[in-house]
């Protein structure tokens, strides 16, 4: 152990320190290390941190470069928006549920979508049976839109929806439906999280190519720029990249690059970079590495402002924050000791807090067995009501601000993202990147190493490799959903499909392929398709005839 400690600090009492503690009997079996393996000192100094100048590289909250936070009075003004991801079986019962949350004190709507919705493809595809509204709402048409927001005052509620290679589709849905409610779309607030690229990094839900998809991305981004102005565009990913087995710079680093990379799409494709810079926003896990977490955080709004100033000359202050929202490591809930999860959660909730978050979602306990009951999901909710109300986290901010060891944990890891930068750069950019496995080599590598250090018992997770209990039975309710859910949506979607307008349907499907081929922005005749109850399998299907699809390339 001494041999890695620093003797040459010079700071003031250090070598008396350090006698004392080698002859201290510390453990000699025991690792310390971050959740991503990186090792930690025992003791952090003013020498770790000598080359930090305040004004420079930490200031003031809601001053560049936002080291310490976004907004001057951050929560002291208002509490972050609590946004418990909900979404399950048919429209009605989503509907259920958000009005059970709502009521009992969410502030935003954020909705997951099944695994049909988010891959294109109706509920009467042969390849939705069996998954229609397990993972999420099942979404085929407007009508099923504007079941789910029944009674939700679309212009006074902040909404997020979880969707990707098929997210425009469900934006035209949801201006559409407020429309119908007397809500024009410049009044609409949320976000669409609309992230393509780490889905061929990570996530692996995509339909088109990349090129024709970051297009789809860009005509969305200059449509909303006129239309649904205070629309965040894209909410730019890292929680699946970490969920991935990312380390915390490598999610940190990834999802910034990503980030890059559709700043410069949109520069080409004619868009000045404060028309739409201001409606960026990022997406982050929060693992269980306390402190890394903050410090990832501090680091990625310091990195994105200095980038946006600097390389891509934005000039608007708002092109430089870095607003993002967070969401527990689902990665990290066990099946075994769920409640244990619990605990998890508050912990992974309270960095987020710590590390200036604008919104969070906190998992439930019993998320790896399936989507949440309606218990589990009130606990979640109740951990950020107690960590804004109780804990006094919201009383100052950021109280970690000058600590040695989050300033030099702050340090190291925009070092080691500039370091990927580089890398990313030297290999032709983010899409070759992709095209190359490069991204998906370095996560691989990194869930190896952190699966190996579990089975080597240099990391501890309770429940799993220690303090076990052999004679463990778990008795906490699961939700589960019927399967008469996808044959009542079936029926739905058949009711719709005989009552529309079947020749307007055919009509607008064919504005959208001219858009599609011609280059024109898909929004419009998008929106034209929606409104008239064109389902989202037949637009994807139009789509896919111009643009084709993707077949991720074998890694060597």
């Amino acid at each position: 152990m001494s041999k890695s400690i620093d003797k040459k600090n010079k700071v003031s009492g250090y070598s008396k320190w350090l006698e004392e503690y080698e002859k201290s009997g510390t453990s000699k079996d025991r690792k310390f290390m971050t959740t991503s393996s990186r090792p930690i000192k025992p003791l952090y100094t003013p020498e770790d941190v000598s080359g930090i100048d305040f004004e420079r590289d930490i200031g003031q909250p809601g001053q560049y470069p936002y080291t310490r936070g976004v907004h001057a009075s951050m929560y002291r003004k208002k509490i972050w928006t609590m946004r418990q991801f909900s979404g399950f079986g048919a429209p009605k019962q989503t509907n259920e549920r958000l009005h059970f949350l709502l009521s009992r004190g969410q502030m935003g709507l954020s909705v997951a979508f099944d695994l049909p919705t988010l891959m294109g493809y109706d509920s009467d595809s042969p390849r939705s049976f069996g998954e229609v509204g397990v993972c999420g709402v099942a979404v085929d048409t407007l009508k099923d839109m504007e079941t789910i927001f029944d009674g939700i005052d679309l212009g006074a509620i902040s909404t997020s929806m979880t969707i990707n290679c098929t997210s425009t589709i469900l934006l035209a849905m949801y201006i559409a439906v407020a429309e119908k409610n007397g809500v024009p779309s410049k009044k609409l607030t949320g976000t669409l999280q609309n992230d393509i690229l780490k889905e061929y990094i990570a996530q692996k839900e995509w339909i088109y190519p990349p090129e024709p998809s970051i297009r789809l991305i860009t005509d969305m981004m200059a449509f909303c720029a006129d239309n649904v102005p205070k629309w965040n565009t894209i909410s730019i990913s890292g929680y699946h990249i970490r969920e991935a087995g990312a380390t915390a710079a490598q999610e940190l680093a990834f999802t910034l690059a990503d980030g890059f990379a559709y700043v410069e799409a949109a520069i080409k494709a004619g868009m000045d970079v404060d028309t739409f810079a201001p409606r960026l926003s990022h997406f982050f896990n929060s693992h269980l590495d306390f402190f890394e977490e903050i410090a990832k955080y501090r680091a990625a709004r310091r990195i994105w402002a200095r980038h946006m100033k600097g390389k891509y000359k934005a000039k608007d202050p708002r092109s430089w924050l870095m607003r993002f929202h967070t969401q527990t490591a689902g990665c990290s809930l066990t099946a075994q000791q769920p409640e244990n999860n619990i605990v998890r959660t508050a912990i992974q909730a309270l960095a987020g807090v710590l590390g200036g978050t604008q919104s969070l979602h906190t998992n439930s306990m019993d998320e790896t067995y399936a989507l949440p009951s309606e218990k589990a999901v009130k606990i979640a909710l109740r951990t950020q009501q107690l960590l804004a109300f109780e804990t006094g986290t919201a009383n100052t901010i950021d109280p970690l601000a000058g600590s040695y060891f989050v300033e030099s944990l702050t340090n190291d890891l925009e070092r080691e993202a500039e370091e990927y930068f580089n890398e990313i750069e030297k290999r032709g950019g983010v899409l070759k990147c992709i095209e190359q496995g490069y991204f998906q080599r370095e996560i691989a590598e990194a869930a190896y190493r952190y699966q190996k250090e579990i089975e080597a018992n240099d990391r501890i997770i309770v429940g799993i490799n220690d303090f076990t209990d052999n004679d463990e039975q778990v008795e906490i309710p699961i939700l589960k959903i019927d399967e008469q859910v996808e044959k009542e949506q079936i029926a739905s979607l058949n009711e719709v499909k005989a009552s529309r307008d079947n020749d307007r349907v055919k009509t607008t499907l064919a504005a959208l392929k001219k858009a599609a081929q011609d280059g024109t922005n898909h929004m419009p005749p998008l929106l034209d398709c929606v409104k008239c109850y064109t389902t989202e399998e037949e637009i994807t299907s139009v789509l896919t005839e111009v643009f084709g699809t993707y077949t991720e390339p074998p890694l060597i």
